[in-house]
């Protein structure tokens, strides 16, 4: 089962396809651009940004997770 389980995670983990995370506005400034440096550059710093939350909310679970099983330890 285990096995199973880290052959999942793998593959959802190496098969991603890129995103876009520019809002409609965003983009269309930026590709009236002859370089597509600035896009890139945006698209990049938006994909950054959207990592905090997800750290946040995984730290949260994790320390509840320790709390919940500290006490599932001191009631037996």
């Amino acid at each position: 089962m285990k096995k199973r389980i880290l052959i999942v995670l793998l593959i959802t983990i190496f098969a991603t396809l890129p995103a876009e995370s520019q809002c409609a506005m965003c983009r269309a400034v930026l590709e009236s651009e002859e370089s597509g440096t600035a896009a890139k550059g945006i698209n990049n710093g938006i994909v950054y940004l959207m990592i905090f939350p997800y750290l946040l909310i995984g730290g949260i679970g994790y320390v509840i997770y320790k709390m919940r099983k500290k006490a599932k330890l001191e009631d037996n």
